[in-house]
């Protein structure tokens, strides 16, 4: 990985650690997770339209054989990962949430697998395994003595699933369109579904508390727009692969911002659970990774 790919990667993980506090902050001043993630996205929306409206910014609309492919790209990376992470934050803390999104990249290296015919060693495989056993005891750790899965974190980890889906077919894109264009397609796509929840949008904004509403403002420019640009740049300079393993540095922007803005500390378990999976990450990408085996041009370019 270069060092610029790493720098942008190391930014958006920030960005992003940050707002696991700043969704719950939200969360617990007034707005309903449906209101939350719909305004959010309005205004990331409403960031890239700007952008794409302002004179000189020579922003291109995507080839008419792409607009589907974009549609399903914003379905998976941001509707189905922003609900799960939104729907989440109810039970689940902001730091835990955090743990269990940073084990991407173990669902990344198996979907690899899988799509793109990467070969795993011994060592990665093992990796994997460590890891699905840490996301298994963080889940467990978030039911607290009730010693069971819960619901809020299941929703998490499908986000987590959903994001891994995203980094891996959203590669090849970037090869047809720069960061900012592509990060707006996906961002209006994954939008959309967003308006079910548009009753009683604006009673929920005139209801919540100040930080509610500046938390919602900050999740929408920087987690929810600025970020998502400065991680497909990152993207178009590196592996997917190593890129998406930086996340496991997540948990501890996550947990620091958490403790400092909601007074929140994970649970022991959880702790416990997220050392494992990092472990694993680390096992699968020092270890475990061999050449990709041949792949035919026309498999390559299907995207």
């Amino acid at each position: 990985m270069n060092k610029k790919a790493f720098l942008l990667a190391i930014f958006t993980i920030a960005i992003w650690g940050s707002s696991f506090a700043a969704i719950r902050a939200s969360l617990q001043g007034g707005y309903s997770p449906g209101h939350l993630v719909l305004l959010r996205f309005l205004i990331a929306s409403s960031v890239f339209i700007i952008y794409a409206l302002w004179p000189g910014s020579r922003f291109r609309l995507p080839r008419r054989e792409d607009v589907w492919k974009v549609m399903v790209l914003g379905l998976v990376g941001i509707s189905i990962y922003q609900l799960g992470v939104t729907f989440g934050a109810e039970t689940v803390s902001a730091g835990t949430s955090s743990m269990l999104v940073a084990s991407a990249p173990i669902f990344t290296a198996l979907i690899a697998v899988i799509v793109l015919k990467e070969r795993l060693s011994v060592y990665g495989w093992l990796g994997m395994f460590i890891g699905f056993i840490g996301i298994f005891v963080i889940t467990l750790g978030t039911a607290g003595p009730a010693f069971h899965i819960s619901k809020g974190a299941l929703f998490v980890l499908i986000a987590a699933i959903a994001t891994s889906c995203f980094f891996v077919f959203q590669k090849p894109f970037l090869k047809r369109y720069n960061p900012i264009e592509l990060t707006a397609y996906v961002t209006w796509a994954g939008t959309l579904p967003f308006f079910i929840f548009f009753p009683g949008l604006f009673e929920s904004v005139q209801a919540a508390t100040l930080e509610a509403n500046l938390s919602t403002l900050y999740t929408g420019i920087f987690p929810g727009a600025i970020a998502y640009v400065t991680w497909a740049a990152a993207l178009s300079l590196g592996n997917a692969g190593s890129i998406s393993s930086t996340m496991y540095v997540e948990p501890v922007f996550a947990i620091f911002v958490a403790w400092i803005w909601l007074h929140e500390w994970p649970s022991t378990l959880s702790i416990i659970g997220g050392i494992i999976a990092v472990s694993s990450v680390i096992i699968v990408n020092l270890f475990g990774k061999r050449q990709p085996a041949a792949v035919p041009e026309e498999a390559r370019n299907s995207v």
